[in-house]
């Protein structure tokens, strides 16, 4: 008689209950969700900053045939121009232009953020005590501190450089290697850190060590950049964890990466818009994506969803017709609508009391609704509904998220953009454990059908 050891594993069927299915093509939806999560996998590696997800996003829509615009010349569109735009070097927003005007036709239009909380270097950032070579850094966003103790981290960012004649260019930089550590203090002089807890401070204990002695930031940048130390004029640096994004589980329901909140969402929009586009080359509605950089810290910037980058672009797009309609840009917005796609909080099975027990999603369910009566997120009642019919025809129910009420609600771009614009807004997520950790986890199958249910709402 075989050990109970060698028995196989229980079967899992809470997957064949949320997506009633045979067993092929249970097997198949599972295949497809691990193929999709390396391909987020492999979009994250390249993106360790807002700078370098906004270049992958765009090399993906070139190689689709999407065409820059300059936010300094005149639009000429046509119906069908695959186009796009960038701003501050860290915000995306694309579009394939609809068959009809915006002011009949409106916009259907997918947003998300290319930032994600981290520690980001100053500008006199050397500094050298106790024999040490340290950078200056401060938090960006809400960062979960002690997850960054003990990693091994990398720099990457742009950095402004001198070529003189008051010319400045502007370079992406990536060190690829492991060359900062925010060291832990040892137990042995904290004995009380498991019964008390560990506070850090984050002027004092976030400073991470790069090297001994007097060592100098500005060239080594120089060196990366293959440029003299003194023409190194400015930077946006970030600190990032060298770990690569993996598949994990024992049967592969993971993904395990840093930045998943919000480059899976990127990642999910610039997908869903080159599959629709390649799907369907001609639609009524103009179908689009907007990738915003600093949702993190409050959205209030150029690059932001609190400033004009969205209503610039949609007003152009409206002008560009030649023949405006009366109103054109007040009629295309209530003729619109925006999903808001950042990630949710599923279940934690550790913590489960931290949800209200009827808004607790699972990972691998599919795709999560979140509402907040003080409009924290954007969705109403008509917005669920229409989002929850797009996921019953991608094949599952969406689950809803609603923060218990003795706790303070997290917000989005949702809200922002709803009041900006006044176009109808549903906020969605998928479901992630260990969000604005260094290092969080969100499910393979998720990932497929946050693409799926994208691209059916593009059309």
């Amino acid at each position: 008689m075989p050990d109970k050891a060698d028995k196989p594993d229980k079967p899992d069927t809470s997957l064949g209950e949320r997506f009633p299915r045979d067993a092929a093509q249970l097997g198949a939806l599972r295949q497809a969700g691990v193929l999709a999560a390396r391909d987020l996998a492999a979009f994250i590696d390249r993106s360790p900053t807002p700078y370098h997800a906004a270049r992958e996003a765009i090399a993906r829509l070139q190689a689709a045939g999407f065409q820059p615009l300059s936010e300094r010349q005149a639009w000429k569109l046509a119906a069908g121009d695959r186009r796009f735009l960038l701003r501050n070097d860290a915000t995306v927003v694309a579009f394939v232009v609809g068959e009809d005007h915006p002011a009949s036709a409106g916009f259907r239009l997918i947003g998300a953020h290319t930032d994600s909380p981290n520690l980001r270097v100053k500008p006199n950032a050397d500094l050298h005590r106790s024999g040490f070579h340290q950078l200056g850094v401060e938090t960006y966003g809400g960062v979960l501190l002690t997850t960054w103790l003990d990693r091994d981290l990398s720099l990457a960012g742009r950095v402004m450089v001198d070529h003189g004649g008051g010319k400045v260019e502007t370079r992406l930089c990536d060190l690829e290697k492991p060359v900062a550590r925010v060291p832990n203090l040892a137990i042995h002089l904290n004995r009380g850190v498991n019964s008390d807890g560990l506070v850090l401070n984050q002027q004092k204990h976030m400073v991470p060590v790069v090297g001994l002695g007097q060592g100098e930031l500005r060239r080594a940048i120089g060196r990366a950049l293959d440029e003299p130390a003194d023409r190194v004029l400015a930077w946006d640096l970030c600190l990032y964890d060298t770990a690569r994004a993996a598949v994990g589980g024992l049967g592969e329901e993971f993904l395990f990466a840093a930045r998943l909140d919000n480059l899976a969402s990127c990642h999910a929009a610039v997908g869903a818009l080159l599959q629709s586009a390649e799907r369907a080359p001609r639609a009524n509605a103009t179908r689009g994506i907007v990738l915003y950089d600093h949702e993190e810290c409050g959205s209030r910037s150029a690059a932001g969803a609190a400033g004009s980058i969205m209503r610039d672009t949609l007003s152009r797009v409206v002008e560009a017709w030649g023949d405006p309609e009366p109103q054109g840009f007040a009629r295309a917005m209530a003729a619109s609508t925006l999903i808001s796609a950042d990630m949710a909080h599923a279940v934690h099975p550790n913590y489960a009391d931290q949800h209200d027990k009827e808004h607790a999603p699972g990972i691998n369910r599919g795709l999560i609704i979140k509402s907040n009566s003080n409009q924290s997120y954007a969705t109403d009642a008509f917005t669920a509904a229409s989002f929850a019919s797009l996921c019953r025809e991608a094949g599952f129910e969406p689950q809803r998220f609603v923060v218990r009420s003795d706790l303070p609600c997290g917000s989005t771009i949702g809200p922002i953009t709803a009041a900006e614009l006044g176009m109808r807004t549903v906020d969605v997520g998928g479901p992630m454990l260990s969000m604005h950790s260094c290092r969080e986890m969100c499910g393979t199958l998720d990932v497929h059908l946050a693409l799926e249910t994208y691209r059916l709402f593009l059309g």
